[in-house]
């Protein structure tokens, strides 16, 4: 019984500290924690306690829907380019597809040339170093959440994913942070 406990109680403990560096610690995935007073984890000498570093993050996995993802970050604006297409299916496909055909029209842009960063002014690199994801599988369904900081704004966006002959396909992609979704453009 004993041995259990203390088990049980080793396991919540470096869960916790785990979970202390990530993402979520750093308030980019919901609210940041709670601050802790300078002085509650100083040295008795006086000098600074060590800045957490986050942990690192996990592996992509071939074929995941980070997998899935992860180009549209390392290569920006590859989501309106049309060779892309076979990554989507509806509704974001759909208004993927109809934004081409009015830009071919001569008509216009409907999409921003930036969706994938929630639209906003960006440093590749500032973005490179804050970007975090989380992904939650539900049978055929995925939901991948990007969080990253661009100009001292935080952005959170969540792909929405369905598995289709055996891959991942994009259905379609929130803003959280600028609450617009990629299927509600109209793009005609």
């Amino acid at each position: 019984m004993l041995r259990r406990l203390v088990l049980a109680l080793s396991s919540l403990s470096m869960l916790a500290v785990g979970l202390s560096g990530s993402a979520s610690g750093q308030g980019l995935f919901g609210s940041p924690p709670p601050q802790a007073s300078s002085t509650d984890n100083a040295p008795a000498d006086g000098t600074p306690p060590p800045a957490a570093t986050p942990a690192p993050a996990a592996p992509v996995l071939p074929g995941s829907p980070t997998a899935v993802v992860k180009p549209f970050y390392e290569h920006l604006g590859l989501e309106l380019d049309p060779a892309q297409r076979k990554n989507f299916i509806d509704p974001a496909k759909s208004v993927l597809d109809k934004s081409d055909a009015l830009r071919a029209s001569g008509q216009g842009e409907c999409l921003d040339p930036n969706m994938a960063l929630d639209n906003a002014d960006y440093d590749k690199l500032a973005i490179d170093k804050s970007l975090r994801t989380i992904e939650a599988i539900n049978g055929d369904e995925a939901k991948v959440v990007v969080a990253f900081v661009a100009a001292g704004n935080k952005h959170r966006l969540e792909w929405k994913l369905k598995k289709v002959g055996g891959d991942w396909k994009i259905a379609d992609l929130l803003s959280v942070t600028g609450e617009w979704a990629l299927s509600q453009y109209q793009c005609e």
